[in-house]
């Protein structure tokens, strides 16, 4: 049998042999299928797979502590549901609504049903609520800045944003600040029917468009071979770009009636700019000494985009630094000071080549949804405060325009996301994990988080439930037939929460009536009433779930982002103070950050080169090509790209040498904070004194559930600080991390001599 589903990469063909899914093939409509989809059929049956519920041996004793490193007993469902219901009453009867923490935060599923951070949310709406957590680890600094410099979130993810065929038709300078990496367009929250991103940079090259990536690793994609490589220093991002806005000022290239008609505050910015109110001026020569680069490159930078067109972007990993905030801001300062925001083709957005299909055309109509519903506890922390939260119950803290108080957690569930992979100083997570009462987790693999759990509840994977798939960036949407059955007792979220809703009462608030068919009909019905409502027919379900998949029209005018407010700034305002871009936001003004002044400037980092130890290296932690997050790892191309059976770690060679590492060898990467096992990778394409260790290798620590153990299999988090972004946004800061790196002597350390491929391989003790 062959059926089309969706995954993360892509739409493939499932075939189906002897009632086991045997491979995955790529969906014919796609110019650029993924190659991590063929991990996706070994994943199904791994021996990683959590078969049946499964409860902590030592939380039935009574212990919170050895969370991490404790055995399970298998249960049925029902004494499972049991624990589960005792815990969550418990929880209530102890702290209330406010004691649950359900933050759940992960990519769970290309299916937009089945999505189990919305299910656990759902399901814990009818029982009065939950703390949440706002943001994403992916742009949290973003997401709190944009709005205040340019009224929402639209230049950052998601909404309507400046499309491909307009940059490629009026842009002539491209500039990627963080780089393009064509391996994160392969993914997409939804699934992707077609893989856009590689041929509209191709398009761009032959049309003679003239692209700059600028980052300190370089795009190593053969296709991006005709795209200039301009490195710098992790962290500089800032200085570079406030150079290039002082050469514009000084040399008289400044867009004035840009500037008076569409911002505010550039009188309170330019003496910052200029030297006049520090005595700096944030010159070429200035911005030299913080980014390595050259001071005559960076003027004839700032000439070529005075003089070209031009669309500035950055990813967003460049916002995972201490302040972070920072260089988006300034990016669009930079363009503002161009006078190209707004310009057919051109301005500023963020996160092109970060995500799949980013600049895209936009279908007619959003993607399908599937709703948690309202929240009635409506309290919340920041994404990457968790182990704050539970380590320092009652502390305060400032976010925002809000002081926020973190509550007294008893109770933590996690559905579809593995914290031990994106949350930041793992050892820390560790520690705060032994806090509550109960953990847990609904999880298709014993992932780290799984196994610091105190409940697991097995969930099935995409291919063994109906489903439909839908991204706002893509034009397609697949039906998701069923191909197997269950593995184990294995159960989709929506069966998970059901029987726990009839023991609470809300059974009829949870599912409305409907079966798993009847939410996805419902769901595709109300996507196709919305679809009439823009003007674009949709087939009926019935037939869409025949065919397998449905093309959306996408609109024939190449939109570019803020073109109305360009043209008139009054009768289209932005939704910030002034109505204007905000070169000086009054709101930051008046909002008591005391590490964020009015407009954008330079902060020197606590932790990057120019603050190295001797020895020091600066760790970056980039998304890796093989794998989504941490999804995959021990299966596939992730599984065959190891080294040694540990992630690899990319090392200049220069400063290969001056440690004794060769090729292959197994490193150790050490700071304070932590210590992790690597593959050394030698390469020309990292700049001298950083080193690059992709996230998501599976947590695998020598001694598990220890807070200062090694992680053997090359998981960075163990490296990263705590420390946020800044007080704004309390958003993580993962590429500030300096670190030690030397050969591994392992084989003098039998404790330490593990690993193999797919070091994560074995499941958890069971008894």
């Amino acid at each position: 049998m062959s059926d089309l589903s969706a995954t993360h990469w892509g739409f493939a063909h499932v075939d189906v042999e002897d009632g086991r899914v045997a491979r995955l093939r790529p969906f014919e409509k796609d110019a650029n299928a993924s190659p991590i989809q063929d991990g996706v059929a070994e994943a199904v049956y791994a021996a990683t797979r959590v078969g049946r519920p499964h409860v902590r041996k030592g939380w039935l004793e009574g212990r919170r502590d050895g969370r991490g490193g404790d055995a399970f007993v298998p249960v049925d469902w029902e004494t499972a549901y049991d624990h589960v219901e005792r815990a969550l009453r418990q929880a209530l009867d102890n702290g209330g609504n406010e004691a649950i923490f359900a933050g759940s935060y992960g990519w769970g599923s290309a299916g937009r049903f089945h999505h189990a951070a919305t299910h656990l949310k759902r399901f814990l709406n009818t029982i009065g609520g939950f703390v949440d957590q706002k943001q994403t680890y992916s742009f949290a600094a973003g997401q709190i800045i944009c709005p205040h410099v340019v009224g929402d979130n639209r230049i950052l993810f998601g909404g309507e944003t400046t499309v491909w065929p307009a940059i490629i038709e009026n842009a002539r300078l491209i500039l990627f600040f963080g780089g393009i990496n064509l391996t994160n367009a392969q993914v997409s929250a939804g699934g992707l029917g077609n893989h856009a991103t590689p041929d509209w940079v191709s398009k761009a090259l032959q049309r003679g468009i003239r692209i700059i990536s600028i980052t300190p690793k370089r795009d190593a994609d053969p296709r991006l071979a005709g795209v200039e490589w301009l490195p710098l220093r992790p962290g500089s991002d800032v200085a570079l770009i406030l150079a290039l806005a002082h050469t514009i000022a000084d040399e008289g290239r400044l867009d004035r009636d840009f500037i008076d008609r569409c911002t505010s505050g550039y009188d309170r910015f330019e003496p910052y700019l200029l030297g006049q109110s520090d005595g700096v001026p944030k010159d070429a020569a200035w911005a030299s000494h913080q980014t390595g680069i050259e001071p005559q490159i960076i003027l004839d930078l700032a000439r070529a985009l005075a003089e070209s067109p031009s669309f500035l972007t950055a990813s967003w990993s460049m916002q995972r630094q201490e302040n972070g905030e920072q260089p988006l801001w300034m990016l669009i300062v930079l363009s503002a000071m161009l006078g190209e925001i707004g310009r057919p083709g051109g301005g500023v957005s963020f996160g092109y080549g970060s995500v799949g299909n980013r600049g895209e055309p936009r279908p007619l109509v959003s993607s399908p949804s599937f709703s948690a519903g309202k929240n009635p506890l409506g309290r919340f922390i920041p994404v990457a405060r968790v182990a704050d939260m539970l380590l320092h119950p009652g502390e305060t803290i400032r976010f925002d325009d809000l002081d926020l108080v973190y509550p007294r957690i008893d109770l933590v569930w996690w559905a579809g996301g593995n914290p031990f992979h994106h949350h930041q100083d793992l050892n820390r997570l560790v520690e705060a994990f032994q806090k509550p009462s109960t953990i847990i987790v609904n999880e298709i693999w014993w992932t780290a988080t799984a196994r610091h759990a105190d409940i697991v509840l097995p969930a099935t994977t995409s291919l063994e439930r109906n489903d439909l798939s839908g991204s706002p960036t893509d034009r397609f949407s697949a039906a998701m037939r069923r191909q197997i059955d269950p593995v184990g007792e294995a159960r989709s979220e929506f069966d998970i929460f059901l029987p726990l809703a009839a023991r609470f009462g809300t059974e009829a608030l949870y599912a409305e009536g409907l079966d798993e068919m009847g939410w996805i009909r419902r769901i595709y019905e109300d996507f196709r009433t919305r679809a009439v409502g823009v003007g674009a027919e949709l087939p009926e379900f019935d037939a869409f779930w025949e065919k397998g998949y449905v093309e959306l029209p996408v609109p024939e005018r190449h939109y570019t982002l803020f073109e109305d407010f360009r043209r008139d700034p009054e009768r289209h305002p932005l939704a910030t103070a002034s109505g204007k871009i905000e070169i000086w936001s009054s709101f930051i003004e008046q909002a008591g950050h005391a590490d964020v002044h009015p407009h954008p400037r330079w902060v020197e980092p606590v932790e990057w080169l120019g603050t190295a130890e001797a020895g020091q290296l600066h760790l970056v932690s980039p998304q890796p090509s093989t794998r989504l997050h941490s999804q995959l790892d021990g299966v596939g191309v992730s599984r065959r790209s190891k080294v040694a059976g540990r992630e690899p770690v990319l090392i200049n060679p220069i400063d290969a040498a001056a440690r004794g590492i060769a090729d292959g060898d197994v490193v150790l990467i050490r700071n304070a904070r932590g210590r992790c096992l690597a593959g050394a990778k030698l390469s020309e394409d990292i700049m001298p004194g950083v080193l690059s260790l992709p996230t998501g290798a599976w947590y695998s620590p020598v001694e598990p559930g220890k807070a200062s153990s090694l992680d053997l299999h090359g998981n960075p988090n163990m490296l990263t600080t705590n420390r946020p972004t800044s007080s704004l946004s309390q958003a993580p800061a993962q590429h500030s991390a300096l670190v030690f790196l030397s050969k591994a002597n392992i084989y003098d350390q039998p404790q330490i001599h593990r690993g193999g491929p797919g070091a994560p391989q074995g499941q958890t003790n069971v008894v």
